[in-house]
């Protein structure tokens, strides 16, 4: 046999690397216009930042290693230009010599990845401006702030790379100002996490404008000026953008492969393309969301390495393996920040129209009395007839990562909020509590589910404050700290004393600092005859947050634009 592979990063190099150790006698070649192979992509920003010094250590394998080890004939610099479905050949080129060939293949691998979005904005080109999604760009911007006078960036777009960058170019000494069309950072995320990250970059020194639109740049005398739909232009040394990618789809598209809707290679379960000896996978692919069933693309690592695996066992076994799709789980650090998502955001159910609820939760890392314990933020989105979790989102410290890998697993094991209160976990003070934050998170999902515990959220306060009761259940200090305005002081130690103090005629709203005082008084309450008693989801804590970056974003707005 005779497998031929377009792409060697991650998906590729999988698929290559699993081909030969399940078949010893095949003929493998696989193609990389790029000078490198099999790199670490993700840890790109963390060389530019001198976090990882030593550039060597991005390289997973070499073209040179790779051979040896696997007997793989690799062509690096080497583009394939087109695809000859019925014939079952490519056409390649030689990138170092320009000579051009053909080869023959029995099996065709995909893997070309995703391109970064480049709009055709005046002064796009100019140098200074550079994107990043390979070693070559690392290398140029590397080379570009080494060899410079740089002490200043812009970047354009905060998702989960633009946010990378910012740190790791604070890292490197320069001032940074992150520059998002949107209303936030981290578009996968709600709002009410993003706020998080959000005040946190701030702190770090890190200038945000949101909801900036870049119209185009040009060339200073020092510098470069980025240019704004609807604020005054930025003078920096140099400019990211981060603004997203989009499937590299133009050799699929030319052989006459399917593109479904999401604009992706559309592959069946067996990441077939709709040419039976044709398979893709990684960033260029689309397959259904498990969640909503609608088509979706990912540009994650994980996701391309596994369809690699699979592609290559349903190649060498006859479609054996199924590929059952991706919940879009991925991790970021801000600074001593992290902040993770997987499954579906509330906002994009919302827009899928699937019906869902919302909890938010704030737990210790660990045990509170073991030192250095630190609260995280915990968003579970459900179903509200059988508590299935459709996903979470977790911003806070220690620890984030492996309470997010138990939330993915049971979003793919289509599990419910139950199974998150039931979710045994590894204990000792340094490193949980009795009741993990998963479990946690599960207790007020639970609670939810069984009316006894009814949530409203930061945005949901009745515009006619004389039509409600809002009760700041905390302790009179807190209450005196800060406060909702309109909120009554009845600390939650005291409110089985002052029940005369409510009408049971009106709406009562509650809120303590993270919720779990407040849901204590709402059970008295609505046992003591109260019918209709709401509980702050998140608390005064998340509330604040929420409303402080609401303000400082109009705040930066109205001094831009002065």
């Amino acid at each position: 046999m005779r497998y031929l592979i377009v792409g060697a990063v991650a998906g590729g190099a999988s698929a290559a690397a699993r081909l030969r150790r399940l078949d010893e006698h095949a003929e493998i070649l696989i193609f990389e216009r790029g000078k490198f192979i099999s790199y670490a992509n993700c840890g790109l920003p963390y060389y530019i930042g001198n976090v990882i010094k030593d550039r060597n250590k991005l390289f997973v394998q070499t073209a040179a290693s790779f051979n040896k080890r696997f007997n793989i004939d690799v062509r690096i610099q080497t583009e394939v230009l087109s695809i000859d479905i019925a014939g079952k050949k490519v056409k390649a080129k030689n990138l170092r010599t320009g000579v051009t060939y053909e080869e023959a293949y029995d099996k065709l691998v995909l893997s070309p990845g995703a391109e970064p979005v480049k709009p055709p904005l005046p002064g796009i080109d100019t140098p200074g401006i550079f994107t990043l999604r390979n070693v070559a760009d690392t290398d140029y911007i590397k080379s570009f702030i080494g060899n410079s006078q740089v002490k200043s960036a812009v970047i354009i777009g905060a998702g989960f790379i633009g946010l990378e960058m910012a740190e790791n170019l604070h890292h490197a000494g320069l001032q940074v100002t992150i520059a998002e069309m949107g209303n936030q950072v981290l578009a996968p995320v709600d709002i009410p996490m993003a706020a998080i990250v959000q005040q946190h970059l701030r702190a770090k020194g890190v200038r945000l404008l949101l909801n900036t639109a870049v119209s185009g740049f040009e060339k200073q005398e020092k510098g470069l000026s980025v240019q704004f739909t609807n604020k005054d232009a930025i003078t920096t040394d140099i400019v990211i953008l981060s603004i997203g990618v989009r499937p590299d789809t133009r050799l699929a598209a030319d052989a006459g492969l399917r593109i479904g809707p999401a604009r992706g290679i559309f592959v069946n379960e067996f990441l077939q393309t709709s040419d039976p000896d044709v398979y893709a996978v990684g960033d260029a692919i689309e397959f259904a969301n498990p969640i909503t069933g609608n088509q979706m693309i990912t540009y994650l690592a994980g996701p391309a390495n596994k369809q690699g695996r699979i592609c290559a066992n349903n190649i060498a076994g006859g479609n054996s393996e199924t590929y059952k799709g991706a919940v879009n789980t991925a991790i970021l650090k801000v600074f001593e920040l992290t902040a993770g998502a997987t499954g579906m955001a509330s906002k994009h159910l919302v827009a899928t129209g699937i019906p869902h609820i919302v909890s938010t939760t704030h737990s210790g890392a660990h045990a509170g009395y073991y030192p250095g314990s630190r609260d995280m933020t915990i968003q579970s989105v459900f179903s509200p007839g059988d508590g299935r979790l459709l996903g979470a989102q977790i911003v806070g410290y220690e620890g984030v990562d492996k309470r997010l890998d138990v939330l993915s697993m049971l979003i793919q094991q289509k599990g419910t909020v139950h199974d998150l209160a039931a979710f045994e976990h590894a204990y000792a003070p340094p490193f949980s509590s009795a009741k993990d934050p998963v479990n946690m998170a599960g207790f007020v999902a639970e609670n939810i589910l069984a009316d006894k515990l009814h949530v409203f959220y930061w945005d949901q306060l009745p515009q006619n404050a004389a039509s409600y009761t809002l009760v700041d259940v905390r302790s009179a200090d807190e209450y005196l700290a800060g406060a909702i305005d309109g909120a009554i002081n009845i600390p939650v130690d005291s409110i089985r004393e002052r029940l005369d103090e409510l009408s049971k005629a009106m709406p009562v709203y509650i809120y303590c600092e993270a919720g779990i005082r407040g849901y204590l008084a709402q059970r008295i309450l609505r046992q003591s005859g109260f019918d209709r008693v709401f509980n702050l989801s998140g608390g005064y804590r998340l509330w604040k947050t929420l409303k402080e970056e609401s303000r400082i974003t109009d705040e930066v707005n109205k001094i831009v634009n002065q």
